[in-house]
């Protein structure tokens, strides 16, 4: 079984900082593929930043410069500092990743339960 457990979130003021983690745990070989998207209310999820094999990385207009995906691979451990935050951010966020598992073949995708992050006075 392999689980993401996302951490970090919380209440910001706006032009505040948050850093969220995204743990994997499980019966995984590596992590070929990592995101993580976004869904306010009333609202579509939306991508926000990604990351793949050999550390490239994409994202959204409305985040380039404030935000920064990394990883850890030794930890199966996906980050995303987010800096300069506006309320308009304030959304759940949610982590995906394409992983292979030992023993098994092919990629599979995984999903987080989401955590919040709220940017307000």
């Amino acid at each position: 079984q392999v689980q993401l457990v996302e951490s970090g979130g919380g209440l910001v003021q706006p032009g505040g900082s948050l850093r969220l983690s995204c743990a994997a745990s499980g019966n995984i070989r590596s992590i070929n593929a990592a995101g993580w998207y976004r869904q306010a209310p009333g609202k579509q999820r939306e991508v926000v930043a990604g990351i793949r094999s050999g550390d490239s990385t994409n994202y959204a207009d409305s985040v380039k410069g404030r935000f920064t995906i990394s990883r850890d691979n030794a930890k199966n451990t996906v980050y995303l500092q987010m800096n300069s935050l506006k309320p308009e951010d304030t959304a759940v966020y949610y982590c995906n990743a394409h992983l292979t598992r030992w023993g098994m073949v092919g990629s599979f995708e995984y999903w987080g339960q989401g955590t919040q992050v709220t940017v307000s006075s």
